[in-house]
């Protein structure tokens, strides 16, 4: 049987936003105010692409953080990514035509990210790619956030497809490690300057021979 792709999830933090220095800089923000810090190797080593109360947990359990800081610190660390996406958060006309691209051609297309809602709506508007997008789902829509591939699971489920008709767009090893687990197709990037319409179209043409060898 022919299985052709008719979806694209996109991660967003990494893939079509460059965010990630916003999380570790509102995290860090918050941290310093208890004289705590992560540091950049390990941020992109052992933290990058973990939810923020999955990042506290992992410090109180390393390095001492008290447990009852941990939602004053999530908070505080939403409130400063929330400032800090409306201020550098910009449209790139690279993301804007690859996803109007897509659309036109009939792909549905989904946001699937670790980060919580009001963060993925905000970066999604000020990029004005909400335009592109059929829904989003947050690490507040699962109980298991990435590297387990629940998010991935209940997107396609609610696309209504197999994950063989699916392409995942993931940047780093805890999201790589959750869309490969769902059985989906994936296209690894190393930065929002790899997300493109070319890049994207190929990935697809590859994950269709795959699927029909």
């Amino acid at each position: 049987m022919k299985t052709n792709i008719k979806a694209i999830i996109f991660d967003m933090d990494g893939v079509l936003i460059d965010a990630k220095d916003w999380h570790y800089e509102a995290l860090n923000r918050a941290l310093t105010l208890f004289g705590m810090e992560i540091n950049r190797y390990d941020h992109l080593v052992t933290y990058d692409g973990l939810p923020t109360r999955k990042k506290l947990e992992m410090l109180s359990i390393e390095r001492g953080l008290p447990v009852s800081l941990h939602t004053f610190l999530n908070d505080l660390k939403q409130i400063y990514t929330m400032e800090i996406t409306a201020t550098r958060c910009r449209p790139s006309f690279q993301h804007q035509y690859a996803l109007h691209k897509l659309k036109d051609s009939g792909y549905r297309i989904a946001v699937c990210s670790n980060s919580v809602r009001a963060s993925i709506n905000l970066m999604l508007q000020k990029s004005s790619l909400s335009q592109y997008i059929d829904f989003s789902l947050s690490n507040e829509d699962v109980k298991n956030s990435k590297p387990d591939p629940e998010i991935y699971l209940k997107a396609i489920s609610k696309l209504n497809i197999s994950p063989q008709e699916c392409l995942i767009v993931e940047d780093n090893p805890n999201g790589i490690a959750a869309a490969r687990a769902s059985k989906s197709h994936v296209l690894e990037v190393n930065s929002v300057h790899d997300v493109n319409l070319s890049n994207i179209q190929s990935a697809i043409i590859k994950a269709e021979e795959e699927s029909n060898a």
